[in-house]
């Protein structure tokens, strides 16, 4: 039965395939093995290029043709090395197999022994997983993310004049500006991808418990802890973790996804808190022709973008937490633990990519409600009590805030009369009354 969107176990290959189906040349298994097979032909090139006798003689012009054996990957390849790994029982073997094959057709048969040499299958996998977590951030993670972002900074500056009442602990506080209450998820999300920007892409690269052995005793005059850097940073564009055991110890991917987790944890608090204005009436949403809000009541239409990232970024944010938390942490030189969790790597990309579609196509159905707005400033002149009181201190007037508490505490609606008019009882100069009197909840918005 061949996959589709009715028949996936996963949403993330079913339902929500077409949101993420980008992050499939990264993270799917034809990516992880076309990856394999890239460090693979770009390791054996490195050899050629370090002028070991047994390579010497080699045509430089075949690295073309052997760099196309990755750059023309195609799906029939992939099925050939699944086909190979179905008699080896090993993944990244039935890569250097395939491999062997593709140099026989090239009549390089005379080198493919260099092919994988002094290397195990860590040295493969902790190059080709970061690499493909550098090439999906880059490429898609990154512009989804400023998607997002843009956004978020173009309704910061569209409604920087509004006024807005604010609510701690859910009771009217000292009113805010709606730009402003924007404006602080754009920073938060900002600091945090710079710190994403610091953090390195690592891998390992050191033969099977990560001292070089095979390679040491197979040429012991050559640097081969300066080879394996080189080839890491300069050939991938990675990191060389050194020392390590037989894998990477992971302790950057970590950070990384543990700052992904953090970035999503933003995009929670954003998306609770346009819920809760949608509930309070701050905002419409767009209504696009034909759907259906509930099915019996008619008349909603439910901030359901915002419900859908939230339980998508906390489903990747649960993943994050534990690739984060388990990758670290291997028994003794090497346990095989590492290996099944990360190949779920794209599981949590793939949530947070519908997360953050779910909340960019949210923020571009909201509707400003300025009347609503207006309307709680006005039924909450008490807010400028702070005001009031904080201008007396300054003015040295006894006891100000017990002044004010005693307006504020009773039962009486408090309004902008009953203000006036207890300011009319303190016994301060008419300018300060003028002053006073010149405050209001929609101006007391502060900086």
């Amino acid at each position: 039965m061949s996959i589709s969107s009715l028949n996936a176990i996963s949403p993330i290959d079913g339902r929500y395939r077409n949101k993420v189906e980008k992050l499939a040349p990264y993270f799917s298994e034809e990516a992880l093995i076309k990856y394999r097979v890239l460090v693979e032909i770009e390791y054996f090139i490195a050899l050629c290029e370090l002028k070991l006798p047994q390579l010497s003689d080699i045509d430089t012009s075949v690295f073309e043709d052997l760099r196309k054996i990755y750059t023309d990957f195609t799906s029939q390849d992939a099925q050939a090395i699944k086909d190979i790994e179905a008699v080896t029982n090993h993944d990244v073997k039935a890569v250097e197999y395939f491999i062997k094959e593709q140099f026989d057709t090239l009549n390089l048969s005379k080198y493919k022994e260099f092919i994988h040499f002094g290397l195990t299958s860590q040295d493969i996998n902790n190059t080709a997983i970061p690499l493909s977590i550098k090439e999906a951030m880059n490429d898609v993670y990154v512009p989804e993310f400023f998607e997002v972002l843009k956004k978020l900074k173009a309704l910061a500056e569209e409604w920087s004049a509004i006024p807005m009442l604010a609510r701690t602990h859910g009771q009217p506080a000292s009113p805010t500006r709606l730009g402003k209450e924007i404006e602080v998820f754009v920073v938060r999300l900002e600091e945090q991808f710079n710190l994403l920007d610091d953090v390195p892409s690592a891998a390992k690269f050191g033969g099977a418990t990560g001292n070089f052995n095979a390679h040491k005793v197979a040429y012991p005059d050559i640097d081969w802890k300066a080879f394996g850097t080189q080839f890491i940073q300069e050939k991938l564009g990675l990191q060389h973790s050194f020392p390590t055991t037989q894998i990477e110890h992971y302790d950057h991917m970590a950070a990384l996804f543990d700052t992904l987790k953090r970035i999503n944890t933003i995009l929670i608090d954003l998306d609770r808190d346009i819920w809760t204005y949608v509930s309070m009436d701050y905002f419409k949403q767009k209504i696009k022709k034909g759907e259906v809000g509930s099915s019996a009541m008619p008349h909603k239409v439910n901030p359901i973008d915002f419900e859908n990232s939230e339980g998508n970024l906390g489903l990747a944010n649960a993943v994050f937490e534990h690739l984060s938390a388990k990758l670290p942490i291997s028994r003794l030189q090497r346990d095989l633990t590492d290996s099944t969790v990360l190949r779920n790597v794209g599981v949590p990309f793939g949530h947070t990519l519908i997360g953050f579609k779910s909340t960019l196509k949210g923020l571009n159905k909201l509707l400003l409600n300025e009347s609503k707005f207006a309307q709680d400033l006005e039924n909450n002149w008490a807010v400028v009590a702070e005001a009031i009181q904080t201008i007396l201190r300054r003015e040295a007037y006894p006891n100000p805030y017990e002044a004010l508490k005693g307006l504020t505490r009773t039962n009486e609606t408090i309004n902008k009369q009953s203000i006036s008019n207890f300011i009319d009882t303190l016994e301060v100069s008419d300018a300060i009354k003028t002053e006073l009197k010149a405050i209001s909840p929609s101006n007391y918005t502060g900086i």
